[in-house]
């Protein structure tokens, strides 16, 4: 009877690693070099050169504009293309952020600290056109314009968590704000700063919001979180993968940086 037992769950590890296999269709190969890379929601790439250039192309490949000034602050800590037409560089060393146009052209540079954020951990661009900050030093979530001026707060973190919270990203989607600590969870907000729900969702990298679904990579595969069933699935990267520099998620496509290549799959979940 164990004998049968185990056949069965061999025939199923088979199963779904074939499953894994065929869940990633090879669309695209770029042959770009780049340190790091990120996508906006219009396909436009934005590539970070090993010269210190932040570089932007179109969905065909094809060169759009270069920002040369990247190590004015220091060293890039993170790069939010959220809103293709106000690029945000957050540089986490001197809690400066730069605003950059579609064009990458410098609109303006902001000195957190002179705004009473003195440890910013995370920044992104809000919906409404103005920038989420986590300050660290008061635990809050707060929003602010292009100048600085405070819009709203969220009450201090540790009256409602009972473990410290660093969050690494935020996230500004589907009429919600989340924050993402990958050893603590996925806190949710909506968007007037009141706490809605923490999503038991740790130690994933470039991690995403699609629809219902939380996504993001796990030692080699593709993890999928459903916040309205709340079951999880994972997809093992086909072997053919390799080892790869970076992986980004976008809508129903993931992105991968190697030396010299941006490679492009479609994936089924």
């Amino acid at each position: 009877m164990k004998s049968i037992f185990y056949i069965v769950i061999f025939l199923f590890s088979l199963s779904v690693s074939a499953q894994g296999d065929s869940s990633f269709m090879l669309m695209k190969t770029m042959k770009i070099n780049a340190r790091t890379f990120t996508i906006d929601n219009l396909e436009n790439l934005y590539l970070l050169t090993e010269t210190d250039q932040l570089k932007k192309y179109n969905s065909n490949g094809d060169s759009i504009a270069v920002y040369n000034e990247m190590k004015r602050f220091g060293k890039l800590y993170a790069l939010d293309v959220s809103n293709p037409l106000k690029i945000l560089l957050f540089y986490k060393d001197f809690s400066t952020v730069s605003v950059l146009d579609r064009l990458l052209s410098l609109r303006n540079s902001l000195d957190l600290r002179k705004h009473n954020i003195l440890q910013a951990t995370a920044v992104s661009g809000s919906y409404d056109n103005n920038i989420w900050v986590f300050d660290a030093q008061e635990n809050k979530l707060k929003k602010i314009d292009e100048q600085g001026n405070l819009i709203l707060e969220t009450i201090d973190f540790r009256s409602f968590l009972p473990m410290s919270f660093s969050p690494e990203k935020i996230i500004d989607q589907n009429n919600s704000v989340y924050l993402y600590d990958p050893l603590v969870g996925l806190l949710q907000f909506d968007y007037f700063g009141s706490f809605q729900k923490k999503h038991p969702v740790t130690g994933l990298k470039n991690i995403a919001i699609l629809d219902k679904s939380i996504v993001g990579i796990d030692t080699g595969r593709l993890t999928i979180y459903n916040t309205s069933t709340l079951m999880q699935r994972q997809y093992q990267f086909p072997s053919s993968f390799g080892s790869f520099n970076q992986y980004i998620i976008a809508n129903t496509k993931l992105l991968t940086l190697n030396n010299g290549s941006i490679n492009i799959y479609s994936f089924r979940f």
